[in-house]
């Protein structure tokens, strides 16, 4: 090993560069591999048997190069094959293999996003994909960063909206606060956005779940009785954050009357648009998903989801420029000072509630550059377009499958029905067997490696399949050979 690790590292060492090619060798032989529709998905195993063929001892000595290369390749083949076409189960799926050099450059380059001075090319990068994908939304101005997933993002529009409603919490903390916080959202949300309620101070009981209608979208006239029912009580509604493109049934919450009752009752309005926001790219899909997105405060958008750039990649997105840095900066003088030799506006790291901040820009450039702005429209086109492909098959085929409803995103939501349950009226009984068939067609997927589908239950339904198209290798034939292939391991049921 002494040739790979000397004081400075070197590519010219020849057992460094051996080594090297063979990683990246390893790297696009597992590209093929997973754009192999004869190869399996996953080889699964249980956790207790899957530690008897891994060696994931950490040694006292150093192992061979070679034994670094058999470890990469063992790892490989028993990860799970996320960007294989027959992979239906994550709202992140597919391998953009731009993205993912880009993503490569990135961790050669290895460095930290929180100033100019160390990351200049990847700051300008910064700010001219998110200064684009705010012209997107429909705002001239505004600030925006990216961030450690869906998740902090949406934490960053909660600590903003406080912050520009209450200014002097930053400081005092609770007691400058008039009276008791509360935050509205969709009982179909991500579970983020009560999370921040519980980070924050304000308290799960503080997060207001706002009923949603039969397809999963929040009923507004609920919404503004739970508000002056809030208010009544004496405690300041302060938040609401609708869902565009919810995580099981991929609804919209209604963007444009949220909007008018945010606007009625003084509440910074947050879309979490986590799953949802690819379609703001699209001149067909866009609306009426998406009308009146200009109106709203902040924006959470996740590239890594439908526009398919890799894991992770999580944007923030506000409407008021200064935000982000008025309610997070703390001045540390040994990281952003005001006597730099270039202008420091440039300098994020003092946006953020992080210091060191993974460069998740590059790879999104990239990926951007290869499509175009009309090119990435196209690809969520293409997305919707097998979706909607997909439930004209379920409709086919009624007798084996049952659509539960018509989506609004790629989220397909439906049923297997096996044989003893064909031509039985539908009812509830009816739905608590279906519901059951669901894990044992899931077992038998990962089982054979065929194919993997997500299922679960919701507050109206056992459990059902909910399968997602947001690989771009995904074709046809591929949404025929899951319906088939869940027949097939359904037959006995």
């Amino acid at each position: 090993m002494s040739d790979i690790i000397p004081v400075v590292q070197s590519a010219d060492s020849a057992e460094t560069r051996e080594f090297l090619n063979k990683i990246a060798e390893l790297l696009v032989d597992y590209v093929n591999i997973q754009n192999d529709r004869k190869e399996k998905i996953l080889d699964f195993h249980h956790p207790e048997d899957m530690k008897k063929l891994l060696s994931l001892d950490i040694p006292e000595q150093a192992v061979t190069l070679q034994q670094l290369v058999n470890d990469c390749a063992i790892t490989l083949k028993y990860q799970v094959k996320t960007g294989h076409p027959h992979f239906f189960n994550q709202l992140s799926c597919g391998l953009d293999v731009v993205s993912m050099a880009g993503e490569w450059l990135t961790a050669t380059a290895n460095t930290n996003m929180f100033t100019y001075e160390i990351a200049p090319v990847f700051i300008l990068m910064e700010n001219v994909v998110l200064s684009k994908m705010r012209k997107i939304i429909g705002w001239d101005g505004g600030d925006s960063i990216l961030a450690p997933g869906g998740s902090i993002s949406n934490l960053y529009a909660f600590l903003a909206a406080r912050h520009k409603m209450f200014p002097n919490y930053k400081e005092h903390g609770a007691r400058a606060l008039p009276g008791e916080l509360v935050m509205f959202t969709s009982d179909q949300c991500h579970y983020s956005v009560k999370s921040c309620a519980a980070v924050c101070g304000l308290g799960t009981d503080n997060c207001v779940m706002v009923p949603s209608d039969e397809h999963g979208r929040m009923i507004a006239t609920e919404l503004e009785r739970l508000i002056l029912e809030r208010k009544a009580r004496g405690q300041i509604p302060f938040f609401v954050n609708a869902t565009a493109g919810t995580t099981v049934l991929g609804a919209f919450d209604p963007i444009n009357v949220v909007a008018d009752i945010c606007e009625k009752y003084n509440c910074w309005f947050h879309v979490d648009a986590a799953w949802g926001g690819g379609l703001l790219l699209s001149t067909k899909y866009r609306h009426p998903r998406f009308t009146g997105i200009e109106r709203c405060d902040s924006i959470t958008w996740n590239p890594h989801k439908l526009m398919g750039a890799l894991l992770q990649c999580s944007t923030i997105h506000f409407k008021e420029d200064g935000l982000l840095i008025s309610c997070n900066q703390m001045s540390a003088e040994y990281l952003f000072m005001t006597d730099k030799l270039y202008d420091i506006s440039y300098d994020t790291g003092d946006k953020v509630i992080q210091c060191g901040r993974h460069n998740d820009i590059f790879k999104l450039w990239l990926q951007w550059r290869s499509k175009g702005t009309e090119g990435f429209g196209k690809h969520m086109d293409h997305l919707m377009e097998l979706a909607e492909y997909e439930v004209k098959r379920i409709k086919q085929q009624s007798d084996k499958f049952h659509l539960i409803m018509e989506p609004e995103c790629v989220n397909v939501s439906f049923w297997y029905i096996p044989k003893r349950l064909r031509g039985v009226p539908h009812d509830a009984k009816k739905e608590q067997e279906l519901g059951k068939i669901c894990p044992i067609i899931k077992s038998r997927m990962m089982q054979s490696g065929t194919l993997m589908v997500g299922y679960q239950p919701d507050d109206r339904r056992p459990n059902f399949f909910r399968s997602i198209i947001s690989s771009v290798a995904v074709s046809e034939a591929d949404v025929d050979f899951m319906l088939n292939e869940i027949d097939r391991l359904g037959q006995d049921l």
